[in-house]
């Protein structure tokens, strides 16, 4: 694949120059209709389990490789889709060019697809199609604005996380400050999907405001890739940091409306008056994130106290030391957009799961489904024209905020009538091959499980706001 993206770079090279307050976004739901009969629901939710394990898998140890409605507020809306993420669109460009992107609280650089010779591989937005399809792409020549970012300009460290210079060629040279060196192709991994591309300097359009010198990455090839993103984690090329928000909020639309026109808002905001709380949320502290060399990327996620875990009112007996983050990075609780199912160390998955068993007694298990999906525990609810009854799962967080969450954030219905846990742990899916390990954050909170929930990043005052609310 390196020969191919290098290719692809040096034609990417011709295209361009030698180097010399509150926005509201649609957010929208990337969607499955469990109802459409030429889509298997037991391997759309198989494929949701196995991206999740994945996603957990790269958060856990990230490898990010570089190779060869006032001024101040702004909106835009949010969508959600069946491959399991939630896109806004973002214009960039002059002219503008207006493009999908998913997403990700979970890293922290922002790209789209770009020229019209993009490739992606195994991107249809179908979980059960391994076609390729055709994606909306940048196209650079058709902006004033683009430029290269140059290897000497501060923001290609920023690309590569490191403090080092990029510039090997300048470093050889007789006269290095008048070298023209583009900024290394980067190659980033995404658990089951990676890009790879060349970072751009791009003006980014928001409503009536205009923000130029924008580090973006044009890609160039992709893999399991629906869309670009739009990175939300604490890193320096991140969209919050670039923008300098001081906050930034959403409400996940439910699953229900994958796919459709429906949406809800993303805000993005910039205002100065932000000690204040907001009106209805609970809060609770971000956690210092821990630092561990060869393991930057921890330093993106966002951080939580998780304190204790109830299902049906009975604690689940959890060891302390999964639930902080240790000097090792091992432990603790992050918030992911970009997962789709919560994720959770064996430790802590296994008296969670047993928990439930024990307290259902209406309900038969079905193991079948469980084979077929790679979730546990999964009863079989149809009858009887009763509501489905099953135990509350309450997450208890520092600083006194907990959430009760809805029954259709933790278990999905799925087929004729089985309702699955929808939480994801080591070895579970794909006949117990998938192992995570003990590395890196001990539970990933999903979008799934934010489903109907206005949450709220705090970034001035540090700390995480949350409410149940009908997002549309």
């Amino acid at each position: 694949m390196s020969s191919r993206v290098l290719c692809f770079v040096s034609l990417l090279l011709c295209i361009f120059p030698a180097i010399a307050f509150a926005w509201h976004l649609p957010l929208t739901l990337t969607h499955f209709d469990a109802n459409d009969p030429s889509r298997d629901p037991y391997q759309i939710l198989s494929y949701l389990a196995s991206s999740s394990l994945a996603r957990a898998h790269h958060l856990k140890n990230p490898q990010i490789t570089a190779t060869a409605t006032s001024d101040a507020t702004t909106t835009t809306p949010l969508f959600s889709h069946s491959y399991g993420g939630y896109s806004i669109s973002l214009s960039f460009g002059t002219p503008p060019q207006i493009l999908p992107f998913v997403m990700d609280t979970g890293s922290d650089f922002v790209w789209f697809p770009c020229t019209h010779r993009y490739v992606c591989k195994n991107c249809s937005f179908s979980p059960s199609s391994d076609q390729n399809v055709t994606i909306p792409s940048f196209i650079p020549k058709l902006s004033s604005s683009s430029r290269l970012v140059g290897c000497r300009n501060p923001k290609c460290s920023w690309v590569h996380h490191t403090n080092k210079t990029q510039c090997d060629e300048c470093r050889n040279s007789l006269t290095p400050q008048n070298c023209t060196q583009a900024c290394p192709p980067y190659f980033l991994l995404y658990g089951p999907g990676t890009t790879a591309g060349v970072a751009l300097s791009e003006t980014l359009n928001l409503g009536d405001r205009t923000v130029s010198n924008f580090l973006v990455g044009c890609s160039i090839f992709s893999s399991r890739q629906p869309a670009g993103i739009a990175g939300f984690g604490r890193g320096l090329p991140s969209l919050p940091t670039q923008l300098k928000l001081h906050k930034f909020s959403y409400c996940l639309i439910s699953r229900r409306f994958d796919d459709s026109p429906s949406s809800s808002t993303l805000i993005l905001d910039s205002t100065s008056d932000m000690d204040r709380k907001t009106n209805g949320l609970i809060y609770t502290p971000f956690i210092k994130n821990p630092i561990v060399r060869g393991k930057e990327a921890f330093q993106v996620y966002y951080y939580v106290g998780l304190r204790k875990i109830t299902v049906g009112g009975r604690r689940v007996k959890v060891p302390r030391k999964f639930l902080s983050p240790g000097k090792n990075g091992n432990g603790g609780t992050i918030v992911d957009s970009g997962s789709t199912f919560t994720f959770m160390a064996r430790e802590i998955f296994e008296p969670l799961a047993v928990e439930f068993v024990k307290q259902v007694k209406n309900y038969s298990r079905a193991r079948d489904v469980e084979v077929l999906t790679g979730l546990r525990p999964c009863f079989d609810v149809k009858d009887m024209g009763k509501p489905v009854e099953l135990p509350e799962l309450r997450l208890h967080f520092k600083g006194g905020a907990e959430i009760a969450l809805p029954l259709e954030n933790y278990f999905a219905v799925v087929g004729e009538g089985v309702a699955c846990l929808t939480v994801v742990t080591d070895g579970d899916v794909g006949g117990g091959k998938a192992v995570v390990g003990h590395s890196g954050p001990a539970i990933v909170l999903g979008s799934f499980q934010m489903q109907n929930y206005y949450v709220e990043y705090d970034l001035r005052n540090q700390r995480l706001g949350l409410k149940p609310q009908l997002c549309i």
